[in-house]
């Protein structure tokens, strides 16, 4: 992390270059734009919180319901997303230590006879909550969003240390992360 500008060593840089590397940039996004259109708009957004001697996490994944996923739900296939979620602590010049990691799976099944959609929240393989709806708008905020889970203890953390939580997610049954 740079403090102040005296951190950072400044060196020419010519016009063409710059031309020639913006070219490039703008190649590659309009390349993969096509491909890759649905998965470079998700974005995850993430909200620690701590309170009450606990770490609370929220996130949202924005986007995250892209149509192939809606296919998959309404065709009846259990649609599930994984959320692994780790509290790091930051080590100047080192590797980043994980103090602890917790898995949120968010799951989703449609039955087509009743019309129905069966949703469960499992943390760590816990079953934490299970309800069924007819609301597709339901299913969209059930699946990506998550608000205020109390996930970590904060008396594994040190005290005037820094903190971070990172969020990765992936979805079944397609193939890859999101």
């Amino acid at each position: 992390m740079l403090h102040s500008l005296r951190d950072c060593v400044m060196r020419p840089v010519s016009a063409r270059f710059l031309t020639i590397l913006g070219l490039c940039v703008l190649a590659l996004c309009a390349s993969t734009s096509d491909v890759y259109g649905q998965v470079l708009q998700q974005t995850l957004r993430v909200t620690p919180l701590v309170k009450e001697g606990q770490v609370l996490v929220s996130f949202e994944l924005v986007n995250g319901l892209t149509d192939e996923v809606r296919a998959a739900i309404q065709s009846g296939l259990t649609t599930t997303f994984t959320y692994t979620v780790e509290l790091r602590m930051h080590v100047p010049a080192w590797v980043d230590r994980t103090i602890g990691t917790a898995t949120i799976t968010s799951s989703v099944e449609y039955d087509n006879l009743k019309r129905q959609y069966m949703m469960g929240l499992r943390i760590d393989g816990r079953t934490e909550e299970s309800r069924s709806t007819t609301d597709e708008n339901d299913v969209r905020q059930w699946m990506t969003t998550v608000k205020q889970i109390a996930l970590f203890k904060t008396t594994a953390l040190e005290p005037n240390r820094e903190y971070y939580v990172r969020v990765s997610a992936s979805a079944r049954p397609s193939n890859g992360s999101i």
